[in-house]
Order: structure tokens, then sequence, then C-alpha cells
């Protein structure tokens, strides 16, 4: 178990889907931010509508927390099954509390009848405000917060509703507030500040924040988790920025809509996952040859198949960079921080603008549910510049330049004729075999690499120690937990290169991990992709893999133990 060093307290609640869990996560998180606190929430749920055994996590903290622990220092389990699942990660001073009647009575156990304690309050459907109430009152937290958060959200509705909550969460608070006084305080903090100021959001949040700022005007996706929190993000945002939601009926149509908007003159993006990703590959490769701009966010999620498909895992960068048949330019953003996630967003639409092809973000279901607060966002200083040219009557789409770029143009903007063809063409588009036009086109095409590496590549980031001997090598996710854990230890010989740009490989790449004298790579996969595709850019190898790919994320316990050199559990 790591040290609790940093006054913060981690709380999970755990029961069947159904169980109200995330609603208790909502209210309480809110809660928690508002008395001065900073948090982060994460969950990990089962592919059902009703049952099962979920769970979510809970961090509160008087200094920024981005990550997920192990450990747990007050559970409220909803069921026996869910409680026996976890107690792997509980320790001696573990609060376990719950309803005597759903529950065994062992170990460090308070006895809380929710149940009879929401039939009290009104009615049965009140035991989450109660479960609010009472963490609220355990934290020496004065109720005025809690009773704010209510009132946001249900001030808007039938006032009985909000009463008969107020009365729910006074009652659970008092019973906190006296368990708090009865035992041992686990953790007890004094408002440091209103962090209303602060903003709270997740990961589909971030994303679709970063493409409303990269000037998506066009989105056509069909469901799949952990995508869809993307989609329906812009969905609710569609007519306040002007931008047009189309859910298809298949992902072939959904990509295929996508190159259609580019091609009218929108700025699209499409939000899929691994399984959804491998019906749109074929339309990645007429956006390869067509040289049409395309934004393509895959949430990964463990396959192959269905796999989990409410776990993570980040399993498809093969996949994005391997897709679609034929050679030709694409970038992979992978951004691991929320803030990442605005910006990788955002710069996926200057990029395949600017280069004319196709530019995928890959994040994973971790990454996108987890919550925590931020001081601001990275937002673009301008607006995006459109790239579109004004054609004239001898207008070449695809004519010959140095950087392989070719002037876009738009049916009706200008004079020429904008020809759009999936065969391969010559300059202006018309199908041809000849040979050495076919060898001049693939030429050009591959030429606006340039355009998404080198010194247009999205730069990686160093953490840790100036001069080390050991360097971690992580992209995407893993980013806030390798940073907290070595926070944690007293090591100044490591520092971890957190990668937000994976492909093409940026130049500092190779300069940062030639220097190190042990090169590790931690990854939430089982075959270490992003350390095979360094190997194969820059002929360096790992000396060691860290990987995990049971749907978990990794934890910060779990990366301080193979800092430490110990296996995992």
């Amino acid at each position: 178990m790591t040290k609790n060093t940093r006054n913060e307290i981690s709380i999970v609640l755990g029961g069947p889907a159904g169980a109200g869990i995330q609603t208790i996560e909502a209210i309480l998180t809110q809660t928690l931010k508002s008395a001065g606190l900073h948090v982060f929430s994460s969950k990990e749920y089962m592919s059902r509508v009703r049952g099962g055994s979920n769970s979510v996590e809970i961090r509160a903290s008087r200094v920024p927390v981005r990550a997920f622990v192990d450990r747990i220092d007050i559970f409220i389990p909803f069921d026996q099954a869910t409680r026996e699942r976890l107690q792997g990660r509980c320790h001696e001073q573990t609060l376990v509390a719950g309803d005597p009647e759903k529950l065994l009575p062992d170990g460090n156990f308070f006895e809380l009848p929710l149940q009879q304690l929401a039939q009290e309050a009104g009615h049965k459907i009140l035991a989450n405000t109660i479960a609010s109430g009472f963490l609220v009152g355990l934290m020496a937290l004065d109720v005025s917060f809690l009773e704010a958060t209510l009132e946001q959200k249900f001030g808007h509705q039938d006032a009985s509703l909000l009463e008969q909550n107020l009365v729910a969460a006074r009652v659970g608070w008092q019973v906190g507030s006296q368990a708090a006084v009865d035992r041992p305080p686990l953790f007890s903090v004094a408002a440091t500040g209103n962090r209303a100021e602060r903003l709270f959001l997740n990961g589909h949040q971030a994303v679709g924040l970063g493409a409303i700022a990269g000037g998506c005007s066009f989105i056509s996706s069909y469901p799949m988790s952990p995508s869809t929190g993307v989609l329906t993000f812009l969905a609710k945002q569609a007519r306040e920025f002007g931008i047009v939601v189309e859910q298809a009926e298949d992902e072939i149509s959904a990509i295929n809509m996508g190159i259609g908007s580019w091609y009218a003159g929108g700025r699209a993006m499409v939000t899929t996952s691994g399984g959804g990703f491998a019906l749109m590959t074929e339309g990645v490769s007429l956006a390869g040859i067509v040289e049409s701009p395309m934004v393509i966010h895959i949430a990964q999620r463990p396959g192959p198949g269905t796999g989990l498909p409410t776990r993570t895992e980040q399993g498809d960068l093969d996949l994005a960079l391997y897709a679609g048949h034929g050679e030709f330019p694409r970038a992979i953003l992978a951004p691991g921080t929320l803030e990442d996630a605005v910006r990788c967003a955002a710069l996926a639409f200057d990029m395949a603008d600017a280069a004319q092809s196709p530019v995928f973000i890959l994040t994973d279901q971790y990454l996108l549910d987890s919550y925590y607060d931020v001081a601001e966002l990275p937002l673009p200083k301008k607006p995006p510049e459109s790239q579109i040219v004004e054609t004239t009557v001898d207008y070449k789409r695809y004519s010959y330049s140095e950087d392989g770029v070719s002037p876009r143009g738009i049916p009706g903007f200008g004079q020429g004729i904008v020809r759009f063809d999936s065969d391969e063409h010559d300059e202006e588009g018309v199908i041809t075999e000849d040979a050495d036009v076919r060898i001049a086109m693939m030429d050009k095409r591959l030429e606006k690499f340039a355009r998404l590496g080198g010194e247009h590549a999205l730069p990686p980031q160093l953490y840790g120690a100036e001069e080390y001997s050991r360097l971690i090598v992580g992209w995407g996710s893993t980013c806030d937990t390798v940073i907290e854990a070595l926070a944690l230890i007293d090591d100044g010989q490591t520092a971890f290169l957190y990668c937000p740009q994976v492909f093409p490989v940026p130049d500092q790449v190779t300069d940062l991990i030639d220097k190190a004298e042990e090169l590790v790579f931690i990854e939430n996969n089982a075959t270490g992709q992003f350390a095979r595709l360094i190997h194969r850019e820059t002929g360096l190898a790992a000396d060691e893999h860290w990987l995990k790919y049971d749907g978990l994320p990794f934890s910060v316990e779990d990366v301080v133990a193979l800092v430490n050199g110990e296996a995992l559990v």
C-alpha cells in the first residue's frame, strides 16, 4: 500500500448496475469541489444494463489528484458480492459502511441502514442522497456544501423533490458527523477556498471541446462504447456552435459522410471504438488517395471481437497505424491528460487540413470516463484558418508541389472543377493507369508526411530526474499515473517520457531515449505496441516492458511497485 502522504482520501462505492452509484458520484464530486477540495473520479463497470458489480472511485485532496489508486479508505458496497470483489483493495484502517440487511457486519464495519433511513426520509429512492450526506458528514464538511449541490441539481424540478432530498441529505450528514466523532477520523479537512472557478470535466467533454476549438462542423458516428460520449456531447452543443450531427446507420456510412463533409468545405470527425473502426478502414484508404483531411477518434477498449466492451486498454495503436490498404500519410495523437485531450483534438483538425490526410486521436475508456478539476483549458488563441482556395478555370486538384500538398478547392467556390475519385489519377483528378503518373502521385502523397512530423509534431514531455539513467516511456492515459507515482518515490535516477504524439515519432524522442542506460515502456496492452513502433522507427529497443491487459488501468501503487522492482500482484 502506498503511504497516504498527500492528505487525501480515496472513497469507493460499488454495487450492481441500477443501484444509483453514478448519482452519488455526480453529487459527491460537485460537493467536494465546492468545499475547496481537488477531486478525481473514475469508474469500472460491466457490460450490462442491470446487475453485475460496478464501482466508482472518488479521490479528494488538498492538492490536485488525477490518477487511479488501489487503496480504499472509505468503502460503501451496496451488496456483499461487490464487497468481496474489492476487499483486496482495503487496508486495516478502511472504514466499510453499508446496510446490515445486505452486508455481513464483520471487520471495521459501520452499520448504515440506508433503506430504513431513506424510508424514514420519505422514499427508498433517497438512499443515494443519504449515502452522500453520510460521506460529507464523515469528512467533517459542512452540510451547506451538499445542500447547494442538491439545489443546483433539483432546484428546477418539483419543489417537493428538492425538499425530500434536502431532508435526506441532513439525515445522512448527521449520521456521518456522529460517526466522525465516535471513531478516529480518517480524513478531516476544513474548506480551503471554493474551487468553483476550476473546471470539472471528463475525457468525453475534453475531446468534444477540443473538436469545437478545432472548428468541427460535422460529426457522423454510429454509437459504440466507450466513444459515444463524444457524439452525445457534441450533439448537445450542436445548435450553439453550428455543428451538424448525424447518427449514421453504420460505421462505413459514418466515415464516408465525414469525407463528404470535408469535400464540401466542412471540418468533420468520426468517433468510434476499435470494432467500429474496423469497418472504417476502406474509408481511411479513400481519404488517403483523394487527399482528404479526416479526423478519427478511436476510444480504445479490449478486443479482439467484442472483448471487454466497457473496460480499458491501449490495444489499437497498431490498428490505427496500419489500417487501410496501400501507403499514405497519417498522424496519431494519444492524449494522456484532459488538457491534452483538448489540445490534441483541436490540433488534429489543423494537422488534417494542412496535410490533407487522416489524423487519429487515440483515447481509452479510463481517460474518457475519468473526471478531475483543471484550472484552464489550452484553447487556441485564434480560430482555425481554412486551407480552402478559390479555384480558377485551369484548377488542378492534385497539382504537383515540393511538399506534396496541392491547393484544396471545393465545388462551387471558384470556376474550377474539383474532381474526386478513388482510382489513381493525374493532376486534374482524371483516372489513369500510367506507370509514371502513378509513381509521381505516390511520391507526392508521401511527401505530406513532413506536414505531420518533424517541426510540426507535438513534442514529448519529460518528467522526473533531469539526469536520468532509467527512462520510462509511455503514451496516452498512463501519463498522470506515472507522474504521481514518481512524485511519491525519492528516486533521482528515473524519468518519464510522455508522448502525446506517437506517429510520426517526433525527432526529440530519439535523442531523449538514447540518453537512457535503461529503457522501460509502460503500456496497457499485451504486446508493447508503442515499444515496437519506437524500435522500428529509431532502432532503439526496450530493456523492459511493463504491460497490463486485464481491462483495468495501472494504479499509482502498480507503478510504485514496478519502479521499486516489485512484481505486480
